[in-house]
């Protein structure tokens, strides 16, 4: 048998444990991947325990190179901004280390056959040159999260330093995407994106996939007699667009459901909540809990007659309306909670880019059991039928392929349509 050709795949974190979108897309193509057509080494940031982590890493990697995760105390929100003047996106200066940049050019000097890069923000660990193909996978169009941070910032300072971020990201991305011999993206919109405004031709498009045999499906239970109806969301609690959401459904949203249905409770389940919302939270005295990271989100989802995703700012595709959805929980979103997804409102979850239509879409499900059962089954047949993960492993193989044989052509914006 020929020997598989190397593939290095470099991640700005430690995969483990799966609890951001992020962290979810790319072990599922990892592991998906796993036994293919190439032999894979998974190099990272780990923490002094990852040894704990051995089963996890054998699943989606031959091989592990690991550099020390650095230590990130409460001091380092104010710390980054010491970045802010510099040329460099703070989100991307803040990702220089030379310790990682060296363990990467000792894996890169044992030559590679294929170097896959997780995130741009990756790559400024990496030479300028790569003497091996090369693929970046973007899971965003990550200047769009900053300009759309500008157009909710409540301040001007805030506007103006959001937009500044945006500019320096946009020159950033661009220059990125060009580097590669193959940039993914997460969907047909973002593929569009990079063709058109960063004049990125070989780009090629992966849906969203979940992982149908981690996420059970369960038809949604109507509220019992007695108990308090709930809605659920799951998703990283430190990252800025989901505290933005949730000081908004806090705000606009939730004041509208309780004045029709006042017993009605909120499960925010992920990791690291900020202080400041869960302060908030209790100050108003809301019946929200706040979990933490935990092990497994389902008992939490099929607890549920709804699960919320109020995002106004952000990018990419949306890893866990595709998890909620699997389980068999309906789902009320903003159009941006839902961007890039081949979804139908009405038919698999119900859209809502204001507060009262949010609410009445909320209410609804709480009203209405059988309709939230229906549109729950009918979206969790469509992820079954179109959106596994194991689908999607052998797509991002596939380009993986096609880029060490040199069988990626450009393709124009203009081309395409």
């Amino acid at each position: 048998m020929a020997e598989r050709p190397k593939l290095l795949f470099i991640a700005p974190w430690f995969l483990f444990p799966t609890d951001a979108g992020g962290k979810i897309r790319s072990t599922d193509i990892l592991r998906g991947m796993k036994g293919g057509a190439f032999d894979i080494e998974l190099a990272s940031p780990a923490p002094a325990d990852h040894a704990g982590h051995a089963k996890a890493l054998a699943a989606v990697a031959d091989r592990f190179r690991p550099w020390p995760e650095r230590h990130r105390g409460p001091l380092f929100p104010l710390a980054r901004l010491r970045h802010l003047p510099g040329k460099l996106p703070i989100n991307v200066a803040t990702d220089k280390d030379p310790t990682a940049m060296t363990v990467i050019a000792e894996a890169l000097a044992e030559a590679p056959d294929l170097v896959v890069v997780d995130f741009p923000h990756t790559a400024i660990l990496l030479p300028d040159r790569l003497a091996a193909p090369s693929v970046l996978f973007t899971h965003n169009v990550e200047a769009e999260i900053f300009a759309r941070h500008a157009e909710d910032a409540g301040d001007a300072l805030r506007r103006a330093i959001y937009r500044d971020q945006w500019r320096k990201m946009t020159d950033f991305e661009r220059q990125t995407l060009g580097r590669f011999d193959a940039v993914i993206a997460v969907s047909d919109r973002d593929g569009d994106v990079f063709r058109e405004q960063y004049g990125c031709g070989r780009v090629r498009n992966i849906p969203t996939g979940v992982d149908l045999d981690r996420f059970t499906y369960r038809p949604t239970r109507p509220v019992a007699p007695g108990q308090p109806p709930r809605l659920v969301f799951t998703g990283s609690m430190n990252w800025q667009a989901n505290i933005d959401a949730f000081v908004y459904f806090m705000d606009e949203i939730w004041p509208l459901i309780v004045a029709e249905a006042p017993d009605v409770r909120l499960d925010l389940v992920g990791r690291e909540p900020p202080p400041s919302l869960i302060r908030r939270a209790e100050e108003k005295q809301l019946p929200w809990r706040f979990t933490g990271f935990v092990e497994s989100i389902e008992p939490y989802v099929h607890d549920a007659q709804a699960y919320v995703i109020p995002l106004r700012v952000g990018g990419g595709t949306r890893i866990k309306v595709y998890e909620a959805m699997a389980m068999g929980c309906p789902v009320v979103s903003t159009s941006i909670g839902v961007e890039g997804l081949p979804i139908e409102d009405g038919g698999h979850y119900l859209e809502a880019d204001n507060p009262a239509a949010f609410a009445e879409a909320t209410l609804r499900l709480l009203r209405d059991a059988e309709f939230g059962r229906n549109l729950a089954e009918r979206a969790h047949g469509h992820v079954r039928d179109h959106f596994s993960a194991e689908r999607v492993a052998r797509a991002f193989e596939e380009i993986c392929l096609a880029a060490l044989e040199g069988r990626l052509e450009a393709v124009s914006a203009e081309s395409r349509r």
